[in-house]
């Protein structure tokens, strides 16, 4: 146990035993409050220490927030890592650095974000990196699980830490990665897909307000683009009726070599609402949805209004499923390079997250077999009524309807000769010698 020593100057120290050895740590002329402070500090650090556990969460804190001299003078004594400088030293001053150098688009940072809050809030920002271990993150995990986060959530949530991390071991802030082995889980989540029909995508169409709204469904739905960011990046000058070719401009995807921009088809269902946006386009416009730019911050709020007015409830992830829906139609009639290129993803990506599987497919792929349904008052099994299945037979063939056929057969046939006999010579298959 850890004691303090006072000298007559004020000057105090702490004293403490460890590996067999006297230790001390000089605090200078500092109050005994302080000093008794230290004291009790030094203590869970040599208990954390002695168990080899991380030090409780109120002293990680406190090891985290004392000056660089101090720390130097624990860390000299074996009760803490070195810092390499002190921002480095806390989960805060990895955040910070992280973020300070994250080049990603505002709806990756937002991501980012909800991760960041999840850390800070709860390790605390004051948390010692040296101190966070593959136990602390995947109770963190846990922690997510039981606020209640899909799992979709929860994966991208670790992936993000795992990032961040990762960046930190890069910049030499710390030697390991808590988060290296934690499970993500998978991060689509299937239970929010939803196939939007050709007849609810009619009334939804006939429900908007005007051309613009109009355009950007269809752009969403039979188009399959991303919306926002694709569908408002779409130009006039983007429209090749000749070739009946639609460029895309993906920001989502200009980071990957070759892959900013994409061309599209000019489905016959995005021929009419095209024309009719370039009708009502402005003579100063540039874009063909022109009123939203910059400011689609409620596009989704109105969405829900206009599905509602079309007397259909709201589904989950709306524009992604409209994109999800045209993924899996055009999946049944084209081949998948083609359909990947033209929506901008891999087919990993396709197969996860965007291609549905519905209740058409298991009545295409069962439309050959006829069930008959079991007699529940007998106990009969279920059969399936198939050529080959010959029933018991209970009268003689010659009564039989199924044998009434067979005198006629017998007229027409010819008498075979019968098989005659000959001896094989002893020699074999082959004669004796040559002629």
């Amino acid at each position: 146990m850890a004691s303090i020593v006072k000298y007559a100057d004020g000057r105090k120290r702490v004293q403490y035993s460890l590996d067999g050895h006297s230790r001390t740590v000089r605090l200078g002329r500092v109050d005994m409050r302080f000093a008794e402070g230290v004291r009790v500090k030094v203590d869970a650090l040599l208990a954390a220490r002695r168990t080899g556990l991380p030090p409780d969460a109120d002293t990680a804190a406190w090891l985290g927030a004392v000056g660089d001299d101090l720390h130097a003078t624990l860390a000299g004594a074996g009760l803490a890592v070195p810092r390499s400088t002190g921002r480095y030293a806390t989960l805060g001053g990895l955040l910070d650095e992280f973020f300070a150098n994250a080049d990603v688009k505002p709806g990756t940072r937002k991501t980012y974000d909800q991760t960041r809050h999840s850390l800070e809030r709860i390790f605390g920002r004051d948390r010692v990196l040296a101190y966070l271990t593959a136990l602390d993150a995947d109770q963190w995990r846990r922690a997510l699980v039981d606020e209640g986060l899909a799992e979709a959530t929860v994966s991208k949530r670790v992936k993000t830490a795992r990032q961040v991390f990762a960046a930190g071991i890069k910049w030499k802030m710390l030697k390991e990665n808590p988060f290296a082995a934690t499970r993500t889980g998978s991060q689509a989540n299937r239970s929010r897909m939803h196939f939007v029909t050709r007849e609810d995508t009619d009334r939804i169409l006939a429900a908007c307000p005007d051309a613009q709204w109009r355009v950007i469904i269809a752009l969403a739905r039979y188009g399959g683009l991303r919306c926002p960011s694709e569908v408002f990046a779409v130009r006039s000058a983007d429209i090749d009726w000749q070739k009946k070719r639609l460029t895309v401009t993906s920001s989502k995807t200009e980071h990957f070599a070759g892959r900013n921009r994409r061309e599209i088809p000019i489905f016959d269902e995005l021929v009419g609402p095209l024309l009719e946006a370039l009708e009502s386009m402005p003579p100063d416009a540039e874009f063909l949805v022109w009123r939203y730019q910059g400011n689609s911050t409620n596009l989704r709020t109105q969405l829900g209004r206009i599905i509602e007015k079309a007397g259909l409830k709201p589904w989950p992830k709306l524009f992604q499923n409209l994109r999800s829906t045209r993924q899996t139609e055009l999946m049944a009639d084209h081949p998948m390079q083609a359909v990947c290129s033209w929506l901008g993803n891999s087919e990993k990506v396709a197969m996860v997250h965007y291609a549905q599987v519905l209740d058409s497919h298991f009545e295409a792929a069962a439309t050959k077999v006829t069930i008959t349904p079991p007699n529940a008052a007998s106990g009969a099994t279920q059969k399936a009524a198939q050529q080959g299945q010959e029933r018991p037979r209970k009268a003689s063939q010659a009564a039989s309807a199924e044998v009434a056929q067979v005198p006629i057969l017998q007229s027409v046939t010819t008498a075979c000769e019968p098989l005659r006999l000959t001896a094989m010579t002893p020699a074999g298959f082959e004669p004796a010698s040559l002629p």
